[in-house]
This record gives C-alpha cells, structure tokens and sequence, in this order.
C-alpha cells in the first residue's frame, strides 16, 4: 500500500510538473509562410498565407482599411489579430505594437510565436521566436514582409521577396505571386492544404462603403494556392466588371470596354463577364462584338434569359432591339 502511495504522488507531481508544457502542445502549430504588404500607390494593405494546417483564413490574417494589418502564426496566439488593430488604431505604428503584443502576452509558448504588422504609413514589423519551428525566418523589404515557420529552409521566403518585387498589377495579385513562389521553392516542410488573402483599401471594395478589396479562403484543397488563385480571378473579374459600368457612365468607352475585355479574361467561363461584354459592346454601337459576347454567355447558362432580364434592369440599360434579340434567340431559343 505504501509503495502504491509513493508511485500515485510520483505520477502527480510528474503531471504538475509538465503542465506548462502540456499547455504549450494541445494545439497544433500553425506552421505557415506568409507575406504582409502595403501599396503607398493606393494605400491598400493585405495579407496572403498558406499552410498545411485546416481553415489557415481563420486564424491568421487581419486588418483595417487605413489602420493596418497583421499576420499572426506559429505557436500562434490568435488574439493578436484584434489586439495588434486596436493599438494601430489607437496610433502606434507598427514596431510600437509589435512591442506591445509581446510584453502583454501572457499565454504559454510566447517565444515560439511568429507575426507581422504593417500600419496604414507603411512601417513594418516582424518577430521569429528563437524556438518558433524550424526552419523559421523572414525577409523584410520596401513595403513588405515574408515570414515562415516548419519550411523547407530560408529559400521560400528569399523565393516569395523576390517574386513581390518582380511581379506587377494589383497587390492582390503580388501577394498572389508571392505565395506561388514560396510553394515552388518548397513551402511547408508538412505539405499543404489552405490558403487566404485579405486585402483592405478605404473605399476600394466592390458595391457601396466597401473597404474589402479581397477576402478570400480556402479552407481544405490538394493545392491550396491554385485555387486561391483561381477565386482571386473571379475576384479581380468582378472589380474589373464594377469599373467598366463606372467608366462607361463617367463617359469613357474606351477605357469601359477594356475593363470588361479584361473581366472575360480572368473568368472566361462564366456567363457574367460576357453579358457584361455584350451589353456594353451594344450600347457603344459594336453590334457584332456584342453579339458574340451574348452568344458565349448564353452557352454557358441556361437560364441566361432571366439573367439578361435581371441585368437589364439593375443596369437601367434601355434594352435590346427586336432584331438583336431575333439574333440572339432564335426561335425563341
């Protein structure tokens, strides 16, 4: 009985003694690369990620039109998301917050931790815990930072600094360069399995007092970044197609036509960008291109009547003549 006694208050004290540690491992880390950025062009900022680690989207992108964003991972502590904003919000930049999360984190595992902040001026600020897991690093560049842990080694962020640099258009599409760059170097030592991107910009988000320029996850996919990249098309398709409406009522064709090309470049098969195409094709007096812009929408839709009828009336497009439509539908097809 006695010997029993001595084991059972061994095995306690064995327990209270790796508690910390137990706190420290229930979760999983969120190993990750990921890339912060700020374009002092339009003052857009966002965040793009990827990770072998469910729903990535949820936890470690963040951030504000005109405040800032920040990318928390790692051993991750997921409060730094709302907290790092809060202090951008109250006017600290991004070097005071980073500071300031870290002194006020109370959690366990704080030195296994890597983020990233970037405030609405552009400065920019990024902590690798010295036990955060390896490989574990960042690069900081002009109005960017990429950072990773459980990588392959330091040449995925080298490969994603490079790439931002290098690539051109939006800063949804950059980010979107850099973490195709980052997987090709080799990305995370454990595989792959979700992405996200989240981009903010005052008044730059589709539809009315839209801050939101891309919000975009991908939660579980054999290749994460492919698809991200495939929704971010539609994304930018979408924006392309809000901006030639907007040039076509400010009295541009030209430029409302380019957009609306471009729209069925980047989601070619979706009957939207082509109605889009068409109706402005009509109303600038190019039957022909319009024609055959409706044509291929129709193809792809077979409740493209309705869709036409609904477009023609939010648009307060006039509508088509009887001939068009006869060429369009015919036999009332």
């Amino acid at each position: 009985m006695r010997a029993r006694r001595i084991l059972i208050t061994a095995l306690l004290t064995l327990a209270v003694g790796a508690a910390p540690l137990l706190a420290q491992t229930t979760h999983p880390p969120v190993a990750t690369f990921s890339i912060v950025a700020h374009d002092p062009a339009t003052g857009e900022m966002g965040v793009a990620v990827q990770s072998k680690y469910f729903s990535v989207g949820h936890v470690v992108p963040w951030g504000e039109a005109d405040v800032g964003v920040v990318a928390t991972q790692a051993n991750v502590n997921a409060g730094y998301g709302l907290q790092g904003l809060a202090l951008l919000r109250q006017g600290l930049n991004a070097e005071q917050v980073k500071e300031r999360l870290l002194a006020e984190d109370t959690f366990p595992g704080k030195d296994g931790r890597q983020f990233a902040v970037v405030d609405a001026r552009g400065g920019i600020a990024v902590y690798t815990g010295p036990i955060a897991n390896e490989w574990a690093g960042h690069r900081v560049g002009e109005h960017y930072a990429a950072q990773g842990n459980i990588l392959t080694g330091p040449e995925v962020v080298e490969a994603m600094g490079d790439a931002f640099e290098a690539a051109e258009g939006d800063l949804a599409e950059r980010l979107q360069a850099a973490l195709v760059a980052g997987q090709e170097a080799g990305g995370d030592s454990r595989g792959r399995q979700s992405a996200a991107m989240l981009v903010v910009g005052r008044g730059r988000g589709r539809n009315i007092n839209n801050d939101v320029v891309a919000r975009l996850q991908v939660e579980d996919h054999p290749t994460p970044i492919v698809e991200l990249g495939r929704v971010l098309h539609i994304n930018l398709a979408l924006t392309a197609m809000s901006q030639s409406r907007e040039r076509m009522r400010a009295g541009d064709g030209a430029a409302a036509l380019a957009s609306a090309e471009r729209a069925t470049l980047l989601w070619p098969d979706a009957s939207d960008t082509w109605l889009n195409l068409g109706l402005l094709a009509y109303s600038l007096g190019n039957r022909d291109r319009a024609l055959e812009a409706l044509k291929r929408g129709a193809s792809m839709n077979e409740m493209f009547r309705g869709q036409l009828a609904s477009t023609l009336s939010w648009t307060n497009h006039p509508g088509l003549d009887d001939d068009f439509m006869a060429a369009l539908f015919p036999q009332g097809s």
